[in-house]
C-alpha cells in the first residue's frame, strides 16, 4: 500500500508543478495532497517537502491554522480573474459563464476568508 501513496504524492507533486506555470490548475490543494501521501508512505519525501524552501511554508501554515499567505491569496485572484476574463473575451455561452462566476467566486471567497500565513 505504501507504494501506491509514494506514486499518488508524485503525481499529486507533479500536477503542484504544472500548477505552478498554468493559470487553471491549483498548485497549493495538489501540493497538500501530496504531503498527505508522503505523511503515509515515506517519511523522507514528507520531510522533503515540508522543509522545502518554496513549498514547504504553504504546508505549514495550512496545517497549523489552515492560513494561506496573502501574495498566494493575490495569485489566486489574479488566475481567477484572468481565467474568467479569457472566457468572457472568447464568448463562451451565458450558461457556462454562470456557473463559472459562481463556481470561481466561491473559491475566491474561501481563499480570502481564510486567515493570512
Amino acid at each position: 500500500m505504501r507504494v501506491v501513496w509514494v506514486v499518488l504524492g508524485v503525481f499529486c507533486m507533479a500536477l503542484a508543478m504544472i500548477g505552478v506555470v498554468l493559470p487553471l490548475l491549483p498548485t497549493v490543494p495538489f501540493l497538500l495532497l501530496a504531503a498527505f501521501c508522503f505523511a503515509r508512505s515515506s517519511e523522507r519525501l514528507h520531510d522533503w517537502l515540508l522543509s522545502h524552501q518554496i513549498f514547504g511554508p504553504m504546508i505549514v501554515d495550512w496545517n497549523t491554522s489552515g492560513a494561506i499567505r496573502p501574495a498566494a491569496k493575490k495569485a489566486a485572484t489574479l488566475s481567477v480573474t484572468a481565467v474568467f476574463g479569457m472566457s468572457l473575451a472568447l464568448g463562451l455561452a451565458s450558461h457556462i459563464l454562470i456557473v463559472q462566476a459562481v463556481t470561481l467566486g466561491a473559491v475566491l471567497i474561501f481563499i480570502w476568508t481564510r486567515p493570512s500565513g
